[in-house]
């Protein structure tokens, strides 16, 4: 007799609860939870585009520390510059996206970071594969060795 395969349950959806403090500006964050300033203007607080470079960059990261460790070679720091080119027309969405990544860390080899960052944009990270598949999304990677 084998066993029951086991239930899948729907994973729960997001919630973010969004306040508007004035002028463009707008506090969001989970019920309860923390929150951030998006500035339409970007003076206060990252604007709406910005908003959406840095969720992909910290999620592509957020795999890229996983990855690294469990390769037994841990980072010791990491840092993202990233660029978004967008259209010139309306809405002046992003055609391309080049996260510059700079990791230090003894023992990583740049092959290995290079394949952690692909696996994580291309596989694993949730935010890159919301966006439109039109974005050219490209990386580099520069090593310190701390």
């Amino acid at each position: 007799m084998s066993a029951p395969a086991p239930v899948k349950t729907a994973a729960k959806p997001s919630r973010i609860h969004v306040d508007w403090v004035g002028e463009h500006r707008f506090d969001a964050g989970r019920p309860g939870g923390p929150t951030a300033r998006i500035d339409g203007e970007g003076e206060t607080g990252q604007s709406p585009p910005e908003t959406l470079l840095s969720a992909l960059a910290t999620c592509v990261s957020y795999d890229v520390v996983d990855i690294l460790a469990k390769q037994r070679t841990p980072i010791s720091s990491l840092s993202i510059d990233v660029v978004g080119e967008r259209v010139d027309t309306i809405p002046r969405r992003y055609k391309h996206i080049t996260l510059n990544f700079t990791i230090g860390g003894r023992g990583i080899e740049r092959a290995q970071a290079l394949r952690a960052i692909e696996l994580s944009a291309t596989k694993y990270c949730s935010v890159r594969d919301s966006l439109s598949s039109d974005i050219a999304i490209d990386w580099t990677v520069e090593l310190r060795d701390e």
